[in-house]
């Protein structure tokens, strides 16, 4: 059963998971205001490919940034930092794939089912680190070159 969460500003609805594709991947779709931006971060177990469906998402990945927009997509290798945002007056959209599973296991886990709330960050860094994840520093901080 799909399940949907607020995780960093984001509202985060799991299409799928190890449950259903045996841990081969996990579908996200991702719906992130203006302004929203992921903490800089690595996954060194699985790859994230990202797919705009609406509005523009700028990614700053290793040395490389970004700007897509609806249809265009960007493959984040394993144990690339990273970090995700909307950086204008328009929300965007997008689907987002991780191979293997495991980024919906952190979303479930420490997600909120209230905007409102805040995540549990104890639970968030143990979670990541049971998963690989590195949170290499806050929203707005970028890879360095």
């Amino acid at each position: 059963m799909p399940q949907s969460f607020w995780l960093f500003g984001q509202r985060l609805h799991i299409v799928a998971d190890h449950t259903t594709t045996g841990g081969q991947y996990d579908l996200i779709e991702g719906y992130f205001p203006p302004g929203a931006q992921t903490p800089l971060h690595r996954h060194t177990r699985y790859s994230e490919q990202l797919y705009v469906l609406s509005g523009e998402f700028t990614v700053w990945a290793g040395e490389n940034k970004v700007v897509l927009t609806a249809g265009e997509s960007f493959l984040i290798p394993v144990g690339t930092p990273h970090m995700i945002g909307v950086f204008n007056d328009k929300p965007a959209r997008g689907l987002m794939i991780s191979a293997p599973s495991g980024f919906a296991r952190l979303i479930a886990a420490v997600g909120t089912l209230s905007e409102a709330e805040t995540p549990d960050m104890a639970l968030a860094e143990r979670i990541s680190a049971e998963l690989g994840d590195e949170i290499l520093g806050p929203p707005g901080t970028l890879p360095s070159a």
